[in-house]
């Protein structure tokens, strides 16, 4: 196969922009098409490798699997080496039980298996997990044991006859992303069937690369240089993905891929020296640059600043170069290291970091009760108290995953179906009008909050994490919800509405509004430069005007969430004084006015707005936690005991219809 040095080029357009998303650079807002640039490249060089062998009637399949090991397990299996200890000095029982599980799938290729199932609204902060980005690398790895398979079985019915193949099985795999974006977002993002377009992008480019040679066409190079610039800049974490808007970084690697001859504009930039050296490293630079980022988050009280998270940005590059030079270039030197020698090392490597997994998991209670004995008695206390209060645990009446089901009419549920509604009318035969609780993981809380109280016989919660009005994405509760309402208007007395604070304000450059905006701000770092999301809450309170064409509406306004962290409380305990970032709770006071204001204007009052702020009175640090309990669960949510503790502080009137 001819080296083309655009090629490594490209690779590093594709890992500087993830590595300076996941550093938290906003400026790099959509740096996560990087891992689709490599899924592309990836498919391309793969696929040429594969015809090159079996046009020379030379394939073999244990030949490609050594080169593949060669190329990833060596490296991979170094940075897994060093994790382990840091992971051991610095972790929590919780997330070391969490990355023995992760040393387990990263060596079985199937960590975007156990990320896709370990992830949820409430999950452990995926910023804190060290080998999650190797879910990226399971996909390759999954498409490296599959691919030379089905190409090597289907070559008989001719060449031609296999890329259409490649092409149908790219087009449904492109239909199931844009489906699973609206429906299963989480395996969407994950999974390999909803990746697998991206690599077989690649592959089709494969086929028309080995038919007629790279072409030269400097526009179109240079406009698929362009399309993956553009979507490193222009995309966000708000962008459906993978989906149709993955195909602009994807075609735009394709034309590069076929347009780029040497002697284009496009491969003249991407040949330089930097972005080849850069390149041909960039495997090792993606291995280590979310250890470094998820340790230096796990151990710090604060959030990392700015300068180090540059520094680890750099960091992550020396030690790519390190690990390229002394691990990957020897290990791919067939004279240097045999394939006795790899296939050994890869199946010792698989075997020992399993091993090492499932020790850390099946013990985690062991580890857990060695790390408390090496604590102090205050520390464990705090431990305990945190522990009890993990959103996961939190909710207020809750089992299984924040499933609350109390009696048989009052509950809460992720959406409607048939069954639900059918007991929701049998409750109205028995109760007459119930309430109703709607909105994402705040409006949980919520529910948590009246449930408590044990005043209402009919309660109903249909909340989900992610969901608002302002988005409403395919599989949000909201139509079908207002879909029932429309059906039977007279089984809910009252709506109640709640939703995170920060989705209704943004950034004064238009930066949408993110957990981020406070979380990642040092512990006495001011709020500034946000302001409310006028569209957001317009949608927000369309939303919710339709509702009360049928049944009154309260829209619980945001609440002030302190997004403490608890590394700090593990730190400082009890008795330090626990407060708001300045101008945080000014800024939801702000909302609440425009808010208050916003519907009374354009809507008429038919939405009431209540002000949780006035009604909770927040008054910090005794409303934070005290020695026995922590009242709020992950810096934003309340925990189970926080529901209850606040539950007293609301009076009935506000759920009922006045």
């Amino acid at each position: 196969m001819k080296y083309r040095a655009e090629i490594d080029g490209l690779r590093a357009l594709a890992v500087v922009p993830v590595i300076l998303f996941h550093a938290g650079f906003e400026l790099f807002s959509g740096g996560f098409v990087g891992v689709d640039v490599f899924f592309v490249i990836s498919g391309y060089l793969i696929t040429t490798i594969l015809i090159e062998d079996l046009e020379n009637q030379r394939f073999s399949l244990v030949s490609f699997y050594e080169r593949r090991a060669r190329r990833i397990l060596p490296a991979l299996f170094f940075v897994m080496f060093v994790c382990i200890p840091f992971a051991w000095m610095w972790m929590l029982p919780s997330q070391m039980k969490d990355f023995s599980q992760s040393l387990v799938a990263v060596s079985l290729f199937a960590s975007n298996v156990l990320f896709w199932k370990e992830s949820g609204y409430f999950d452990a902060a995926a910023e804190e997990k060290p080998l999650l980005h190797t879910w990226s690398l399971a996909v390759e790895e999954q498409y490296y044991v599959l691919f030379p398979i089905f190409l090597f079985l289907a070559w008989r019915y001719g060449k031609n006859r296999v890329f259409w193949m490649i092409v149908v099985m790219a087009s449904i795999s492109l239909l199931l992303s844009e489906w699973g974006w609206r429906n299963k977002a989480t395996a969407n993002f994950y999974l390999a069937p909803s990746r697998a377009w991206e690599l077989f992008a690649g592959s089709i480019a494969a086929f028309i690369v080995q038919k007629q040679g790279v072409r030269k066409n400097n526009y179109l190079a240079l406009l698929g240089l362009a399309a993956i610039i553009f979507s490193i800049f222009a995309y966000d974490e708000t962008t459906p993905f993978p989906s149709v808007y993955a195909l602009v970084p994807v075609l735009g690697v394709v034309l590069l891929v076929l347009y780029a001859d040497k002697e284009t504009m496009a491969a003249k930039i991407l040949s330089t020296k930097l972005f080849v050296g850069i390149g041909l490293i960039s495997y090792s630079a993606y291995l280590w640059h979310q250890p470094l980022f998820a340790f230096a988050r796990i151990h710090l009280i604060e959030y990392p600043p700015f300068t180090l998270m540059l520094t680890l940005s750099f960091a992550s590059i020396m030690l790519a170069y390190f690990s390229w030079m002394y691990v990957e270039k020897p290990f791919r030197n067939t004279s240097k290291v045999s394939r006795t020698s790899v296939l050994f090392i890869s199946i010792s490597g698989m075997a020992c970091f399993t091993f090492i997994g499932l020790l850390g998991n099946f013990y985690s209670k062991d580890f857990e009760s060695n790390w408390l004995n090496r604590q102090t008695l205050e520390v464990q206390n705090i431990y305990e108290a945190l522990s009890m209060s993990h959103p996961t645990n939190s909710n207020w009446g809750a089992s299984g995953e924040n499933i609350q089901e109390i009696t048989a009419c009052v509950f809460n549920v992720r959406e409607l179906n048939e069954q639900i509604e059918s007991r929701i009318l049998e409750c109205r035969e028995r109760y007459g009008k119930g309430l109703l609780v709607l909105g994402d993981s705040h409006a949980i809380d919520l529910f948590g909050v009246i449930a408590s109280r044990r005043e209402n016989p009919f309660l109903i919660g249909v909340t989900r994490g992610g969901c608002r009005p302002h988005d409403n994405f395919k599989f949000c509760h909201y139509d079908r919800v207002l879909d029932f309402i429309n059906s039977y208007s007279s089984v809910f007395e009252l709506v109640i509405y709640e939703q995170a604070g920060y989705h209704l304000l943004r950034k004064q450059d238009g930066t949408k509004g993110s957990r981020s905006m406070f979380s990642e701000l040092a512990n006495d770092g001011a709020v500034m430069d946000v302001t409310v999301d006028e569209e957001h809450i317009r949608l927000t309170s369309e939303f919710l005007n339709s509702i009360s064409d049928i049944v009154t509406v309260n829209w619980f306004l945001p609440r002030a969430e302190p997004h403490i962290r608890s590394n700090l409380v593990l730190n400082r305990g009890c008795g330090y004084q626990y407060s708001y970032r300045p101008n945080l709770y000014e800024t939801f006071e702000m909302l609440d006015e425009y808010i208050t204001e916003s519907v009374k204007t354009d809507f008429d009052e038919r939405i009431k707005a209540v002000s949780q702020n006035d009604m909770f009175r927040f008054n910090f640090p005794t409303d934070f936690l005290s020695c026995e309990t922590v009242y709020w669960s992950d810096g934003e949510h309340f925990s189970a005991s926080g529901e209850e503790y606040f539950g007293r502080r609301i009076t009935p009137d506000l759920f009922h219809n006045e």
